[in-house]
């Protein structure tokens, strides 16, 4: 299957520009970049739908280029936008793309000696670029005409279009025009939101090359990602899904996509891994038949997850998401990092007990009717320690004698209190 088919069949392919089947079906390796916005230190996973055809088109033979936008990152892109964004500073723009290129090095294969990935910034060709000589050299070559008939700038005219926004356009084309100069760089992928840019970005190829010489230049996009029921992708009520493990946590990433809709996941599983056509088909098969054991949510967790954080942050989450079922034990939230713990155990009722009195020991009953969302009185405590309802860090308490002491605490702060299968409580210690 070649690399356009793959996008296809995956429900990858929105839009491409004539003629570029025949280019990769006649050479190979074809060189494309993709574009990274930097106004935030990580990607969103509605970013990876993009990536991934970054990732498909090195596994087809290619030579994939990510861009970090180091430069466009300090105009902003207008497009999808009602108001124009706040302007970052260098000093943070720097920062974000150090951190985005962690994120790219972990999905592309930067050592491949024959189609190896590239990074590049674009602020390495601008920062050096007089005023006059883009106003000259690259402006001159689109009409107003023409890219007042962008989407982008068509649909800000009421609310108001700063020439700083306005010139996006130019400044992303002109990236296309230098690597496929200085790269031989004849695609540019990107998401359907991007098409007015990048059309931009093959025109200008066009109008700056030279009489007599042959140039070719394309542009693929995917389509944005929606929710079955229309609501947006890659939100939750905590805010956005990021790819950094530090904005969301390897745990709520899995959650997020185990908790995808039937009618979502069988989009989702072909789009977001890199499992191939009959793998997938006989998954969906195996779910259609017993759609209760949610095996393409578990698949596509378990892929998505493994490839963006590794193995042991996937069997981690794989923990943690049982501890909420019953499972898991006293040392499987010892495993846990903090973050982890708090993100499994976030939102249910919270007591504080000084670090003096775990020091000294605390009777387990005078702590657990501390928790007074969970329970009436020391009586009902009695009683459902007496009927083994009662657990402490995942442990049963079988005595209303036993005592709480310092050595109970998980992450030094934290003591998990359990009331029958599925309330839970948290003392913290302060």
């Amino acid at each position: 299957m070649n690399f356009i088919d793959e996008l296809r069949w995956r429900g990858m392919l929105h839009n491409s520009t004539p003629g570029v089947e025949e280019l990769l079906e006649n050479e190979k390796p074809v060189a494309a970049y993709l574009g990274c916005d930097p106004t935030a230190p990580s990607l969103t996973i509605g970013n990876l739908a993009s990536l991934m055809m970054l990732i498909h088109f090195q596994k087809a033979g290619h030579k994939p280029i990510a861009l970090v936008g180091g430069a466009t990152g300090m105009i902003g892109d207008p497009s999808g936008k009602s108001a124009e964004r706040e302007l970052k500073s260098v000093e943070v723009l720097h920062y974000n793309v150090a951190q985005q290129k962690k994120i790219l090095q972990k999905l592309l294969d930067f050592d491949h000696p024959v189609n190896g990935a590239e990074l590049v910034n674009n602020h390495d060709w601008f920062k050096d670029m007089p005023v006059l000589d883009f106003l000259r050299d690259i402006g001159k070559n689109l009409t107003v005409n023409y890219m007042m008939a962008k989407d982008s700038v068509k649909n800000r005219l009421e609310t108001g279009l700063s020439f700083t926004e306005f010139s996006y356009q130019l400044i992303q084309g002109y990236d296309f025009v230098h690597l496929n100069k200085h790269k031989n760089c004849k695609i540019q992928f990107g998401g359907s939101d991007q098409w007015g840019n990048m059309t931009a970005g093959t025109e200008l190829i066009r109008k700056m090359s030279a009489e007599g010489e042959e140039t070719e230049a394309h542009a693929v996009t995917c389509p944005l990602i929606t929710k079955a029921d229309g609501t947006k992708f890659g939100k939750t009520e905590s805010g956005a899904v990021w790819l950094s493990p530090e904005l969301t946590s390897p745990y709520k990433f899995y959650q997020f996509w185990v908790n995808s809709s039937d009618e979502d996941v069988k989009r989702y599983i072909r789009i977001f891994t890199l499992l191939d056509k009959e793998t997938i088909e006989a998954l969906e098969v195996e779910h259609n038949e017993a759609p209760h054991r949610r095996v393409l949510q578990k698949q596509l967790a378990q892929e998505i997850t493994t490839m963006l954080h590794g193995e042991e942050a996937y069997d981690i989450a794989i923990q943690a998401s049982q501890i909420l079922f019953g499972k898991g034990t006293k040392q499987t939230l010892r495993n846990l990092s903090e973050d982890d713990f708090l993100d499994i155990f976030r939102g249910v009722p919270q007591i504080e007990v000084s670090h003096t009195a775990v020091e000294e020991g605390i009777n387990v009953v005078d702590l657990l009717a501390e928790a007074t969302q969970l329970f009436s009185s020391k009586g009902e405590i009695r009683r459902g320690i007496k009927g083994n309802g009662i657990s402490i860090n995942k442990e049963k308490v079988s005595d209303s004698d036993m005592t709480i002491t310092s050595d109970d605490l998980i992450a030094n702060k934290y003591i998990l209190l359990q009331k029958g299968k599925k309330s839970y409580g948290l003392a913290v210690v302060s």
